[in-house]
């Protein structure tokens, strides 16, 4: 099996977590802050985590919990948009971002269920 650093979801989650901590370091509103971070930095922990376990039952459940921060995340972005946290630009492509990891998510989870 691959490692999860060679997973396409998981450099893509990774860098979309940087990202989010990067435009929210300055922010003050520390529960915003804390909330939409760490959603984003759940879904490339998840996918680690599961990995690491190995067994496929596990890893599906891990990637399942992943995807769930990825709709948590989205609606964070939404919020964030609303209350001017967030421009439209950067919330339309994260937007854009989640949706396409919690497809990958999918996919890589039905692999998973057929072993």
């Amino acid at each position: 099996m691959i490692r999860f650093e060679e997973l396409e979801v998981w450099k893509r989650s990774a860098a979309l977590s940087a990202e989010i901590y990067k435009k929210f370091s300055d922010i003050k509103d520390f529960g915003f802050r804390d909330q939409i971070t760490r959603s984003g930095l759940s879904i490339s922990s998840n996918i680690a985590e599961g990995y690491e376990r190995q067994s496929p039952k596990e890893i599906v459940n891990f990637l399942n919990y992943a995807k769930g921060s990825t709709g948590e995340l989205r609606s964070q972005i939404y919020i964030g948009m609303k209350i001017g946290y967030i421009d439209k630009t950067n919330g339309k492509s994260w937007l854009t971002e989640t949706e396409r990891i919690s497809k990958m998510l999918y996919r890589l989870m039905e692999k998973f269920k057929d072993l």
